[in-house]
């Protein structure tokens, strides 16, 4: 309940940041010129929106498999979305050795899951699942549609910043006299506030997720043992070529690989027999300890989609029973 609380507050802040900024222009330039920056911004996602899963497609070399292929992956799937009340999305591999997985769409109806051979190599059937559960609570959730609408804030706040202290494109008596550097500059500010504030949407939306994933029936510690390994696995891959080809899109994975290498050494604090995996035991010890963050990884965090990774396996210790 607190996440959805959080993000039902996020999202208010953002619009009410919004409609402040466009209340102001329009008083002082025109209703329409307030307007317009709306369009633009809506008609850029829009586009964005609508073509990204070809880009995502291309990017991640996924390859769309029948059941007679992947019959395994297919059952996981099926039941996974049974569950979640969900149509039964479009199964891919990635050609990728990268560990991870990604769900994208622009509709439940539209819905497709992703695994790379990497993460088929390495994690069990149930750790599996509980990552392809964690992927299908995304599309449940419209998470896809709910980051691209509350990212059309920031991008407003850019072009009025822009147009406002370098582009010269309203003119007007007034301009001269420093009202639109001072304006833009306002707008840049927030630009940078807003842009914090979708990131950390982002990081609740994952949350959100590996919750979905445990209602559909997922074991908590096999979620936490899954994104323990894809954190290692991920680490020993930090200078493949294959980690720049993914820097776009990698928000849309279950947890961002540019950040593993540095999340390995925190991990100690949970796998207390070094056994590689986390089991019922571990999670439940960890709901009882503090976890410890550095200063850097808590400044880091603040910049990235996703959360945390020792904090998002001490969320998963609350969700056992």
């Amino acid at each position: 309940m607190w996440l959805q609380a959080r993000m039902f507050l996020l999202i208010t802040v953002l619009f009410g940041i919004l409609y402040g900024v466009i209340a102001g222009i329009g008083t002082w330039m025109g209703a329409g010129s307030a307007v317009s920056y709306i369009i633009l911004a809506f008609v850029f996602l829009g586009i964005q929106y609508l073509i990204s899963p070809a880009i995502v497609g291309w990017t991640m070399r996924i390859k769309w498999v029948s059941e007679q292929e992947a019959p395994e992956l297919h059952r996981m799937v099926a039941e996974l979305a049974e569950r979640a009340n969900l149509p039964k999305p479009k199964v891919g591999i990635s050609q990728l050795s990268i560990p991870n997985a990604f769900a994208f769409g622009r509709t439940q109806k539209d819905g497709r899951v992703c695994v790379t051979q990497g993460i088929l190599r390495l994690l069990s059937k149930e750790e599996l699942k509980a990552v392809l559960g964690h992927e299908l609570a995304h599309i449940k959730h419209r998470d896809m549609a709910v980051i691209t609408l509350i990212s059309v804030i920031p991008l407003i706040m850019y072009w009025i910043a822009f147009s406002m202290m370098w582009g010269g494109a309203f003119g007007g008596r007034r301009q001269g006299g420093g009202y639109a550097a001072l304006i833009g500059l306002g707008a840049f500010i927030l630009y940078f506030i807003t842009n914090l504030l979708v990131l950390y949407g982002s990081r609740i939306r994952e949350y959100y997720a590996d919750l979905g994933s445990v209602r559909m029936g997922n074991m908590p510690h096999h979620l936490a043992t899954a994104l323990y390994k894809l954190v290692y696995g991920n680490a020993r891959m930090r200078t493949s070529p294959e980690m720049r080809r993914v820097e776009g899109v990698k928000a849309f994975f279950v947890n961002d690989p540019s950040r593993a290498w540095y999340e390995v050494r925190e991990l100690a604090q949970v796998d207390l027999d070094m056994s590689g995996t986390i089991d019922y035991d571990e999670l439940l010890a960890l709901r009882q300890k503090k976890v410890r963050l550095d200063t850097t990884q808590k400044l880091m965090e603040l910049f990235t989609t996703h959360p945390n990774m020792l904090k998002r396996i001490k969320h998963l210790s609350t969700l056992t029973t």
